[in-house]
C-alpha cells in the first residue's frame, strides 16, 4: 500500500519527490523575491534626490505648467 506518500513505481523509492516541501519552497522563494523587490523600490525612493530642473516661476508664460512648491 502507498500509505499516503503518493503513488510510485516499485523500486523508485530513492527518487520520490516530496511535492509538499517543493511547493512550499517555491512559494517561499517567490515571496522572498517580491519582498526584496519592494524593499529595493522603497530604498531607491527614499535615498534618491532628483536634481532641480528649470521650470516656469510664474503662470504667465502662455499657460505653462509649473511646480506647485519648488524645493530649489
Amino acid at each position: 500500500m502507498s500509505e499516503g506518500r503518493g503513488i510510485s513505481a516499485p523500486g523508485a523509492g530513492a527518487s520520490q519527490v516530496n511535492w509538499r516541501r517543493l511547493s512550499l519552497a517555491i512559494v517561499a522563494l517567490g515571496g522572498l523575491i517580491v519582498l526584496s523587490a519592494n524593499a529595493h523600490l522603497v530604498y531607491v525612493a527614499v535615498h534618491s534626490q532628483p536634481e532641480c530642473v528649470p521650470h516656469a516661476k510664474s503662470g504667465s508664460e502662455g499657460g505653462a505648467l509649473r511646480a506647485a512648491s519648488p524645493s530649489c
